[in-house]
């Protein structure tokens, strides 16, 4: 208790005395409130920071190790929003009938493979580069739209990318466009015969047709090491050379040989090396022009398919096609309906040594113009330079 005495000493009062108690309380419930607060802030940056630490774990361990030689930037998942944006008010305005089926368009691209996200964003970062812009880019011509294979009943566009396993994925869509009930019912003289497979060309359609089918249906093509694809299509044509294509023989070799091969005494027919010297020849265009559409099977994957032109739902590669296919016909939403034909063990393994062994006597001067052609094919889709471009 407080005496009146000591009241009266300091100049007090019992009223100054519980305002300098609960002032005191104030200061008290103050300073605490601060401590929390604090606390609470202190909390915020710790989560923050192992939030931006996951974020950086993530990145590192989901980035291709290899890197490609190429300058890739991050996976960044709002650009993949945007793709969904871009598309959904368009699909609004379509009439139903063009309306796109298929998860891909459906579901979240964001639950796609991380691979696939990678090679469109690889795709997409080699197409802006102003570098290599006339080795990555090319006009949608009539050259493109004949490349491309149309199933409407599906909403699907196939690029046909020669020698690496496009046999196969016209039989898938001959199935689904209704010709034929199954794979194994298709007649193997059919599935090239344009007038009889069932499967128009992008370029049969009219102007307005071809640009609804390119903004709306799910579009994808096969790719492969380009130098090894080159030599599946020496060996094929030229070695092997089928008797129902007599031309790449009797025609375009000769024609190949006249002009590239140096040993003029040398009476053998095409050599891989006479193949390579008229591919790297920047004034290689003329002889295409006279050997037409059957180029096909050696010219780049920008010239086919038009890459950085046309927005692709999907891109196979070769190399990896067990996984890939079953992929692609799951995206595009027929997994249901068809399967992609088996494939045989190993045929799809890049062979290394094999490719070594093509151009081991060849000069470095003609694999360096040979790459320079397709250093374009190399960059968009991830294909690292040959290592012995690099000795």
């Amino acid at each position: 208790m407080v005496s009146k005495l000591q009241l009266k000493s300091t100049g007090s009062t019992p009223a100054n005395i519980q305002a300098v108690g609960g002032s005191s309380n104030f200061i008290w419930l103050m300073s605490d409130n601060m401590h929390h607060q604090w606390l609470l802030l202190a909390a915020c940056f710790w989560v923050i920071f192992m939030f931006m630490v996951a974020s950086k774990f993530i990145t590192l361990t989901f980035k291709d190790p290899d890197g490609y030689g190429a300058k890739q930037e991050p996976l960044i998942l709002t650009a993949v929003t945007k793709v969904e944006e871009a598309h959904k008010p368009e699909e609004e305005r379509w009439p139903e009938e063009f309306q796109p089926t298929g998860k891909a368009f459906t579901g979240n691209l964001i639950r796609q493979p991380l691979v696939h996200m990678e090679r469109l964003e690889l795709l997409r970062n080699v197409c802006r580069d102003a570098a290599l812009r006339n080795l990555s880019h090319t006009a949608v011509s009539k050259f493109v739209l004949d490349r491309i294979f149309v199933c409407d009943k599906h909403k699907i566009l196939f690029c046909q990318t020669p020698k690496v396993g496009n046999t196969q994925w016209k039989k898938v869509l001959i199935v689904l466009n209704g010709a034929y009930s199954s794979i194994e019912d298709i007649p193997e003289n059919i599935v090239h015969d344009h007038e009889k497979n069932g499967l128009p060309r992008l370029s049969s359609f009219s102007d307005s047709e071809i640009k609804k089918r390119l903004n709306l249906y799910f579009k994808f093509f096969i790719v492969r090491d380009p130098f090894e694809r080159l030599i599946s299509a020496f060996k094929d044509k030229f070695v092997h050379n089928p008797r129902f294509e007599p031309w790449y023989r009797h025609e375009i070799a000769p024609g190949i040989i006249r002009k590239y091969r140096k040993n003029r005494t040398e009476t053998k027919g095409l050599q891989f090396e006479d193949f390579v010297r008229y591919l790297g020849d920047p004034n290689h265009r003329w002889l295409d022009v006279q050997f037409g559409d059957h180029i096909i099977h050696w010219v780049t994957y920008v010239e086919l398919c038009a890459p950085c032109e046309i927005t692709y739902s999907v891109i196979g590669h070769h190399e990896t096609l067990e996984d890939d296919a079953p992929y692609i016909l799951k995206a595009a939403g027929i997994d249901h309906l068809v399967s992609y034909p088996t494939i045989p063990p190993g045929i799809t393994v890049y062979n290394r040594t094999k490719v070594e062994r093509y151009f081991s006597g060849i000069s470095k001067r003609d694999i360096r113009r040979l790459y320079a052609r397709f250093e374009g094919d190399f960059k968009l889709f991830g294909y690292r330079e040959p290592d012995f471009l690099l000795n």
